[in-house]
């Protein structure tokens, strides 16, 4: 049997300042975002970003995914808590970020970035698809360090205690989570587009491919307690929230090939 190693959440500590494992996962994140997105544009100097342009992309984006993630976590899943605590709603090192609201957050950062560099949006979410997924796994790998969305009871032989929860062995869901959000769909958007593909069809296929692994590992993970944990029919919230992904995601793949639209290219010099 298997025991959570029960990691202090704390990685440095120097006088007053302590620098959390969580916090050090999202910059690996932002790192990862940075490097792969230049080794993108090294391959493909015609695509529309420039270095430059990535650099902005991550300055928004970080807004985005922190602010729509504590957001849509404090909204979507423990409402009734954060309403009791609210100054812990800007304690994100303890964790507590939801996907879901980061999406939107970055959404809404990529569309205000597009219009600032007057580009299509869907080219730049197409862009920054597949540079996501590391840094949503980097994120998990902070989860299972922090004890935290540990999964369900199980008999299965890698069935994990969490000593902080109960003595019953769980599935370590977050690093199920860690290989199909991060791995898995960085290989399966990395090679997708790495050939020409119409425009808005790598942003769909990023809806569909998490929306599909995550509703899938959201079958072995701890439903969240607090408000919409568990809905209707046995579904989670996780759940219910990637069903309309996967749905705009299909609705994309049809209207890019169906519309033919080619990849774009930047008619400036790159900067």
């Amino acid at each position: 049997m298997l025991i959570h190693p029960q990691f202090d959440p704390v990685a440095i500590s120097i006088g007053p300042l302590s620098i959390h494992w969580y916090g050090l996962m999202y910059l690996l994140g932002f790192f990862l975002f940075i490097v792969l997105g230049r080794y993108r544009i090294k391959q493909n100097p015609q695509a529309i970003f420039t270095n430059t342009l990535l650099d902005d992309a991550l300055f928004y984006g970080v807004l985005g995914v922190i602010l729509g993630g504590r957001l849509g976590h404090v909204l979507f899943y423990q409402f009734s808590y954060y309403l009791q605590h609210p100054l812990e709603i800007f304690a994100i090192w303890q964790g507590g970020m939801s996907f879901h609201g980061g999406f939107v957050g970055v959404i809404v950062a990529m569309a205000l970035l597009a219009h600032k560099h007057k580009l299509t949006w869907l080219a730049v979410t197409d862009f920054i698809a597949p540079l996501v997924p590391l840094g949503l796994g980097a994120g998990r790998i902070g989860n299972f360090i922090n004890g935290e969305l540990w999964g369900r009871p199980t008999d299965v032989a890698w069935g994990m205690i969490f000593p902080h929860v109960d003595n019953l062995p769980r599935h370590p869901s977050q690093l199920y989570e860690f290989a199909l959000e991060g791995i898995a769909l960085f290989i399966l958007l990395w090679i997708y587009s790495s050939k020409p593909r119409p425009v808005g069809a790598a942003s769909g296929m990023f809806l569909i491919g998490y929306g599909t692994f995550r509703s899938f590992a959201e079958f072995f993970r701890e439903p969240d307690d607090g408000f919409m944990g568990v809905l209707t029919l046995g579904v989670s919230m996780g759940q219910w929230l990637s069903l309309p992904m996967i749905a705009a995601g299909i609705g994309m793949l049809f209207w890019a090939y169906r519309s033919s639209n080619k990849p774009l290219q930047k008619t400036r010099s790159r900067r």
